[in-house]
């Protein structure tokens, strides 16, 4: 599903990942651990060219991602699920969710959010995978953070993708609301058959919902197993330097209109 190789990317004279080999099967949930400034971040974006890599192979669904002629294609595929829900407040819940309809409409139409009966009982079938049915027609700002990043998990299922790629969706979340969205996560995509890449920090989470956990340091993968185990001396070539039972985080930002246009492939959202 995800093919990478020698994957570089560089911000000015800062080598940010140092030629990248990854293979990600098809259903597999892959979590990517690392320190803040480790390349995970930029390396999902490269997955869903919301930046280009500088040089190397990156397929992602049998679209290169590296070419810009498919950045359409490939968002339509691949959902992003961002560490901040991004919601727009003031809408209900339902209609946040259909945002994840969009990049599959006509231009005209998406403008218009002039959705489909289909499109919607599909957005409450997803907000039922992630526990918030009744919740469909509540202001968006009337929910906790735990809900809110669960309405942006409906969000992205609700694009019918097949690979969901999660940029530290739990680093704001208490452990009990970071545990119940991490299971929805995988329990939502395992039914589907979706691959997910996620991004996290806590060591713990990773070994608790991930098939798969790739360690990435100073740009270069530097642990890669589906056997769950993470010795110390593995945490300390993923962690170099740095207590990994509590890593530091930097959140990366982006406006809701700006995220949103990201997760639901669009070119432009009016």
């Amino acid at each position: 599903m995800i093919h990478v190789r020698q994957l570089t990317k560089s911000w000015g004279d800062n080598l940010v990942l140092r030629g990248i080999d990854l293979d990600v099967a098809p259903g597999e949930f892959v979590v990517i651990l690392g320190q803040s400034g480790a390349g995970k971040s930029t390396l999902l974006r490269c997955m869903n060219r919301l930046v280009t890599a500088d040089s190397g192979e990156l397929e992602v669904t049998g679209l290169d991602a590296n070419q810009p002629g498919t950045t359409r294609a490939l968002r339509r595929q691949v959902a992003m699920i961002f560490q901040h829900h991004h919601l727009v407040l003031r809408l209900s819940v339902l209609k946040n969710v259909l945002t994840g309809r969009l990049g599959a409409l006509p231009t005209f139409t998406s403008i218009l959010q002039l959705f489909k009966r289909e499109d919607v009982a599909l957005a409450h079938e997803c907000l039922r995978r992630v526990g918030l049915a009744a919740k469909a027609t509540a202001r968006a700002s009337s929910l906790s953070g735990g809900q809110m990043q669960r309405v942006g998990i409906a969000r992205a299922l609700a694009q019918q993708p097949r690979v969901i790629l999660a940029d530290e969706p739990v680093a704001s979340l208490d452990p009990h609301s970071a545990r119940m969205v991490l299971q929805y996560l995988r329990d939502a995509t395992r039914e589907l058959g979706i691959t997910v890449v996620c991004n996290l920090h806590q060591v713990e989470y990773a070994r608790e919902f991930g098939d798969r956990i790739v360690g990435l340091a100073q740009g270069r993968i530097v642990f890669d197993s589906s056997e769950g185990a993470l010795t110390e001396a593995d945490l300390q070539r993923i962690y170099p330097g740095q207590d990994a039972s509590a890593p530091a985080t930097a959140p990366v930002s982006l406006t809701p209109a700006t995220a949103i246009t990201h997760a639901v492939g669009l070119e432009v959202l009016q």
